[in-house]
C-alpha cells in the first residue's frame, strides 16, 4: 500500500530549472505537500549537448522508481516539454498496475500543465507541423548550430501577461539554454494509456496555444482515456502567473 501522503513530482519544461519553479514549490509546500523537482539533464548547458529526451526520461524514471519502490504515491505534474518526458518515462509505474503486480506505491495521476501529451512516435515539432505552424519555429526559437536553443521572447511569448515585474526578472534569470533536439525527439511510451489524466488548459498561452492543448486532450479521449480538465486564464507559465490557482488544482488531484 502507498503511504497516505503523496509526493508531488514537478517535471519541468524546456529552458526551466528547479529554481524556475521556486514560487510554485514554496506555495505547494505551504499547502502541506511534499514536492520533488529534479532537474532535466537536457538543461545542463553542456555544449555540444550530452542529454535529450532519452536521458531526461531515464533520469525522471529512476527518481520515481525510488519513490514508488519505497511505497510512495506520486502525483506527476508536468509542465510544457515535461509532458513529453513524463509520458515517456512513467510507463509501468502506475499505482493500479503496480498494485496488480503486488508492488508497493505508484504514480496515481498525470497532471499535464499546458504540456505535451503525445502518442507513440509523437514529438513537439511534429505537433507544431500538424497544426500548420512549422514555419514559425525559427521565428520563435533561436537555434544554434549545436541545436541548443533559446526562446527569442521569453517575457512576451513564454511568460506573457500577469507577472509581477520583479518576480518576472528573477524568473527569466533562472531560464537556461536547452537542448532543442528535445523538440524533435519522439516519445516511445505513453504513460497516459494506463494512468489517470488531468489536463490544465492555459487560455492565454503563446507557446503551446489553446488549440494545441485541446487537440492533445481530444487525442487522449479518442484513445479511450478520460481526461479531467481545468482552465486557467493565463499564459504558458502558470507556475509564476497563476500560482495559487495551480496549487488549488493540484490539491484537488491529490485529494
Amino acid at each position: 500500500m502507498a503511504t497516505e501522503k503523496p509526493v508531488v513530482l514537478l517535471i519541468g519544461g524546456g529552458w526551466h530549472t528547479p529554481e524556475s519553479y521556486g514560487k510554485l514549490v514554496k506555495a505547494l509546500e505551504s499547502a502541506g505537500h511534499e514536492v520533488h523537482c529534479p532537474r532535466n539533464p537536457s538543461t545542463n548547458q553542456i555544449r555540444p549537448p550530452t542529454a535529450g529526451l532519452s536521458e531526461d526520461s531515464a533520469y525522471i524514471r529512476s527518481h520515481v522508481e525510488e519513490l514508488v519502490d519505497s511505497g510512495r504515491r506520486v502525483v506527476a505534474v508536468m509542465h510544457s516539454y515535461g509532458g513529453q518526458v513524463g509520458t515517456n518515462a512513467l510507463v509501468g509505474l502506475g499505482l493500479e498496475s503496480r498494485s496488480k503486480a503486488g508492488k508497493p506505491g505508484g504514480v496515481s495521476d498525470l497532471v499535464y500543465v499546458c504540456a505535451f501529451a503525445l502518442p507513440e512516435g509523437g514529438s513537439m515539432a511534429g505537433k507544431v507541423k500538424e497544426m500548420g505552424h512549422e514555419a514559425l519555429m525559427p521565428i520563435a526559437f533561436d537555434f544554434a548550430d549545436d541545436m541548443t536553443v533559446l526562446c527569442r521572447d521569453p517575457k512576451g511569448q513564454l511568460v506573457g501577461a500577469g507577472a509581477d515585474e520583479r518576480e518576472l526578472e528573477t524568473y527569466l534569470s533562472t531560464l537556461v539554454r536547452w537542448n532543442g533536439q528535445g523538440m524533435y525527439d519522439s516519445v516511445s511510451n505513453c504513460a497516459w494509456r494506463e494512468i489517470p489524466v488531468t489536463y490544465v488548459y492555459t487560455t492565454g498561452d503563446m507557446t503551446v496555444p489553446l488549440d494545441y492543448q485541446k487537440s492533445m486532450v481530444a487525442l487522449l479521449e479518442e484513445n479511450g482515456q478520460k481526461v479531467n480538465t481545468f482552465e486557467l486564464a493565463t499564459g504558458h507559465c502558470p507556475n509564476l502567473t497563476a500560482t495559487n490557482e495551480l496549487v488549488e488544482v493540484i490539491g484537488k488531484v491529490v485529494r
